[in-house]
């Protein structure tokens, strides 16, 4: 069995060229995301830069900490405050009776000279006594390096699985299309006396066997494209500069035996197929695929279009919300991608039917060779649709969120100029002018007796000017009614009745403080309340203006606060999500690219004597090429159309559930990129078609 493994390796060695390539290059990502992956579990030690000279700090308490009921117990949990609370004055007087004390940069900490133990049995749990790196802790935006690092952990996990759906997806329909081909020859073994569990053997010991020398060659790619990642992420602003890879083996492991499996898992159902061969596909000369949807595909790609469409439609009925994320409408989509995918056999016939039939001999043979050879043209379509669907979802999902956020963000203000920036300074509104000062905050509520959450709030400087520029879409109640003991809440509060009163903890921790619901929000997509007046927001810096009326005088007193004065507020897109989606698009489309044109070669390279019997009945050596990369181009544009109706029924879902949410439905169709996508596929196509048809009509 292995001597006729190897021969057949030895001389199909360009059959299986596709596969390699892109298991190894499925490999080598996976390794590359692995070590990526491993160097976000941990952000570096930093050495301390406010305190630097003192051996310990005490730090005003930066939790707040409260009960909440786990089953018929109850355990306390913590949530970080915006900013540490100051250090209490009879902690501080306590420390300056007994050692040196350093203030720097404000009342949260201070630095003391005096041995670790002795501070902390006098301090106890009045503060917090940081020593060695925790000093850090007391330095501007501690977290800054863990939000970093959750941020790329998303990327390089979301990457990553993109790699592995559309790998296995690559190999398997490679697998199963080189089978198909091998038609003849299975029957030939059998009729010579071959068993079909020796059949099966022999396509799995192929698969291994190539399994094993891609995931080598593939963890060998990941060394060298670690490093590589590592600077393109920092370069493009997706990592902190201090981003490094580091010397983790397990992803080499988890690489190199996934990269096995996929091999072995995308060979198992091809050699179920091929084992079924009887000795008359010997005599077979026919290339009409009349079995080109087995059960079990087509059980399985409708199981995964129903789950597909299941999840869109319950996640937009039940939490529409989750639709705007980015988690969402990356990876939900594959469920549909990949159920089209499965079921694109049954598709392609139809849609190539649809070729008009008045476009002379090439246009006949185009459509009938490609609605006839159903294997070949769902092989090239399907990959197509992949890369089509992607582009479509991911820029089509991110653009539309976008957008709607800022036409909500236009719609929400009736002011005439807004000036944003952090730390503006407050301003005296012109003669005729109405300005309303806001900054950012948070409040804690309890969420039940269960949970406590944390919400981005805004801090309202004066009420009553708020009110008239204010346009939120308020569904209960009235603005006007916000002072400093009401809130006004959105509809994902769990009390949200106006007159209701909510239990407020405030931003420094202070509290509980109960609050009346003064009015009702939609939830809108994400921004949208809740507000408080600055008596409950301490520490809260302005970091918007809106304005209304007073003129020129209007205009410079905004362009004195420091900030940035612009006719309204945009959104604006993140350039690094953006970024981020390109390296996910980029994996797809290199994996399509390696599909369409292993798949072409392969399937070209066989057609040699029918081409011949072509030119035999008088087609010219150009027709006959004509007819070769017009089928392979009609797959493209069956796999671009699949792709298309992919992305139309996510952004339906994406509108259905900004609708819900009372907020603008923006859709936006991204042609740019999918015409990108599918012109490089079509190109691909066209040449991975030709190069053979050339040579066999020489």
């Amino acid at each position: 069995m292995l001597i006729v493994v190897l021969s057949g390796l030895r001389d199909r060695w360009a059959s299986f060229l596709g596969g390699f390539v892109a298991l190894a290059l499925g490999v080598g990502l996976l390794a590359t995301m692995g070590l990526g992956l491993s160097a976000t579990f941990h952000a570096p030690e930093r050495s301390p830069q406010r305190f630097a000279s003192s051996p310990v700090v005490v730090q005003g308490q930066d939790r707040l900490t409260l009960d909440v009921r786990r089953g018929p117990d109850t355990v306390p949990v913590e949530r970080r405050l915006d900013r540490p609370q100051p250090v209490d004055g009879g902690v501080l007087r306590e420390l300056r009776a007994r050692w040196t004390v350093t203030a720097s940069g404000g009342p949260d900490a201070v630095g003391v000279d005096a041995p670790a133990a002795e501070v902390r049995a006098l301090v106890g749990d009045r503060a917090r006594v940081l020593t060695g790196t925790e000093r850090a802790q007391a330095d501007p935006d501690p977290e800054r390096d863990a939000r970093a690092l959750v941020a790329l952990n998303a990327l390089l996990g979301t990457s990553g699985g993109v790699t592995a759906f559309v790998s296995v997806f690559v190999v398997a329909s490679t697998f199963a299309f080189a089978v198909a081909l091998r038609r003849r020859e299975f029957g030939l073994l059998r009729t010579a006396g071959a068993t079909p569990g020796q059949i099966r053997r022999l396509l799995l010991t192929e698969a291994a066997a190539l399994g094993v020398l891609a995931s080598a060659a593939g963890c060998a790619l990941g060394a060298l494209g670690a490093p590589l990642l590592a600077r393109t992420l920092v370069d493009g602003g997706l990592a902190p500069a201090w981003f490094t890879i580091g010397g983790a083996s397990w992803p080499f492991h988890t690489a190199f035996w996934t990269g096995v499996t996929v091999a072995l898992a995308g060979a198992v159902a091809a050699s179920r197929r091929a084992g079924k061969v009887g000795p008359t596909a010997a005599l077979r000369e026919a290339d009409v695929d009349a079995d080109a949807l087995p059960l079990g595909r087509a059980v399985l790609g409708t199981g995964l279009l129903l789950a597909g469409l299941g999840l869109l439609v319950w996640t937009c009925a039940t939490e529409p919300s989750a639709l705007l994320k980015r988690k969402t409408y990356t990876t939900l989509p594959m469920l549909l991608i990949t159920g089209v995918a499965l079921l694109s056999p049954l598709l392609v016939r139809p849609a190539a039917r649809l070729l008009p039939s008045r476009r002379g001999a090439v246009g006949t043979l185009v459509r009938e060779n490609s609605a006839a050879a159903v294997r070949r043209t769902a092989a090239v379509a399907a990959p197509v649709l992949v890369t089509v669907a992607l582009a479509g979802t991911l820029f089509g999902s991110a653009t539309s969120v976008t957008r709607a956020k800022e036409a909500e963000s236009r719609e929400q203000t009736a002011a005439q100029y807004v000036a944003t920036g952090e730390g503006l300074r407050p301003v005296t509104a012109p003669p005729g002018a109405v300005v309303s000062p806001t900054g950012t905050t948070s409040v804690f509520v309890r969420d039940g007796a269960e949970a406590v959450v944390k919400y981005g709030a805004r801090a309202v400087a004066d009420p009553a000017a708020f009110a008239e520029l204010a346009r939120l879409p308020v569904v209960a109640g009235d603005l006007r009614d916000l002072d400093d003991r009401s809130i006004v809440v959105n509809e994902e509060f769990e009390r949200h009745r106006v007159g209701e009163t909510v239990e407020v903890w405030r931003a420094d921790g202070s509290g509980p403080v109960r609050l009346r619901v003064a009015a009702v929000l939609a939830l809108g997509t994400g921004d949208n309340g809740p507000y408080v007046t600055r008596a409950n927001a301490p520490g809260s810096a302005l970091d918007r203006i809106d304005a209304r009326g007073g003129g020129a005088a209007t205009v410079r007193a905004l362009e004195a606060s420091g900030g940035t004065l612009s006719p309204e507020r945009r959104a604006g897109g993140n350039p690094q999500n953006r970024l981020g989606m390109i390296l996910v698009l980029g994996i797809a489309l290199v994996y399509t690219v390696i599909g369409l044109a292993n798949t072409l070669l392969m399937a070209t390279s066989v057609r040699g004597g029918e081409l011949a019997s072509l030119r035999l009945a008088g087609a010219t050596r150009g027709q006959i090429l004509r007819v070769v990369t017009g089928e392979a181009a009609l797959a493209v544009a069956i796999g671009t159309g699949l792709g298309l109706v992919v992305t139309g029924v996510v952004l339906g879902a994406l509108g259905a559930g900004l609708a819900a949410l009372s907020a603008p439905v923006v859709l936006v169709l991204p042609w740019t990129v999918i015409g990108a996508a599918a012109g490089a596929c079509a190109t691909v196509a066209v040449a991975a078609a030709a190069l053979p048809a050339w040579r066999l009509t020489r």
